[in-house]
């Protein structure tokens, strides 16, 4: 049976955030890992893991079958060893646990914002560019780069090689890794970038975009035109990488992420079983969205806006979030900020950044 939008507004669907203890040294830029990537167990105890000598070997022909150099995976891979600490990251990354108040509070606060603000001026000119080419505003670039980075300040310093190695090696998450760290390999074999620049988070998240090895490949972008997808020191590569990426996840030009909504008792009562959750679909997050309706039919409902006025008469379809007490109606682009990262808290901590930006 499929959950309704009455159980949506009754129950907080994210009363707990799970932020893990990543790698960046600035409390304030947590990222909120889908519990789907967070909770896998380890192989049974009567399962001995395989020494890393013979992993490693049976990876090295893995990668020259699909394709890398001999060259470059016996240079990158020669004295490559697993990193203990990056295992214990991986393993204590649910110890912090916020409402989702408490994460906005921590998160957005004063300093950061007027930040953000700062920087949306500083590259005004710049970010105009990327909007005319790929639709998505600056305050929305600006707002991610700020929650993936704090502004380009922290993009890690782990090097990815190692990083992946030691995830992919670990009976965690081995596949996801895995594949990343062919990804990388692949990046270093068309020359993408030198070794002894790939660095990023304990995860193997890289640069300024945060991207993993296999967004990148297929995101990144070399807007400055240096013949290089420069996503660690080349501004102009960041935000247009990050365009590029929210507009390959169906971003619409001109079209807000959405809107703090009321949802007084009466209201409550006339949604409870009339709009179903989505309930399919590989993102969490999207599961915990209602299908989407016509604004014209949530005004009927008796949705409002924050301040109780009647919600806007445009012709578009929106979905309900809720987020512990607080209620949301978000569009199509919203889901494309969880194409970046499949957790309500961040989305939607991008969208009210990018709001108090003055924009999306």
């Amino acid at each position: 049976m499929r959950r309704s939008v009455g159980t949506l507004v009754g129950v907080a669907l994210a009363s707990v955030l799970v932020l893990p203890a990543t790698p960046r040294t600035a409390p304030q830029v947590p990222v909120v890992v889908p519990p789907a990537q967070s909770q896998a167990a380890p192989p049974a105890a009567d399962q001995p893991q395989q020494p890393f000598s013979e992993w490693l070997a049976a990876l090295r022909q893995d990668a020259i079958a699909r394709g890398i150099t001999a060259n470059t995976v016996e240079a990158v891979l020669a004295n490559v060893e697993p990193l203990a600490v990056v295992v214990e990251r991986d393993r204590t990354q649910a110890e912090l646990t916020f409402t989702f108040d408490q994460y906005v509070k921590r998160r957005l606060t004063t300093t950061f914002v007027a930040t953000g603000r700062k920087m949306a001026l500083e590259h005004a000119a710049l970010l105009r560019q990327i909007t005319a080419k790929y639709g998505v505003g600056g305050t929305t670039l600006v707002a991610v780069w700020g929650m993936e980075s704090n502004y380009g300040r922290f993009s890690g310093t782990w090097p990815t090689i190692a990083a992946l190695v030691t995830l992919a090696y670990d009976p965690h998450r081995p596949s996801l890794f895995r594949n990343e760290l062919f990804a990388a390999l692949e990046m270093l074999d068309r020359q993408e970038v030198r070794l002894d620049t790939l660095k990023g988070s304990w995860a193997g998240a890289m640069g300024q975009p945060q991207f993993m090895p296999s967004s990148y490949l297929r995101y990144a972008v070399d807007f400055d035109g240096d013949s290089r997808r420069d996503i660690w020191t080349s501004t102009g590569d960041v935000f247009a990488s990050i365009a590029n990426f929210l507009k390959e996840h169906g971003w619409t030009e001109g079209l807000r992420w959405g809107r703090e909504v009321r949802v007084d008792d009466g209201a409550a009562t006339r949604l409870a079983g009339a709009i179903p959750l989505r309930v399919t679909g590989s993102c969490q997050a999207i599961r915990q969205m209602t299908e989407s309706r016509p604004i014209g039919e949530w005004r009927t409902l008796g949705v409002t806006q924050l301040d109780g006025k009647p919600l806007p008469g445009r012709t578009l379809d929106a979905s309900l979030v809720r987020v512990d007490a607080r209620t949301f109606l978000v569009y199509g682009n919203y889901e494309a900020l969880l194409g970046y990262n499949c957790a309500h808290a961040y989305a939607l901590s991008v969208g009210l950044l990018a709001d108090r930006l003055g924009g999306s």
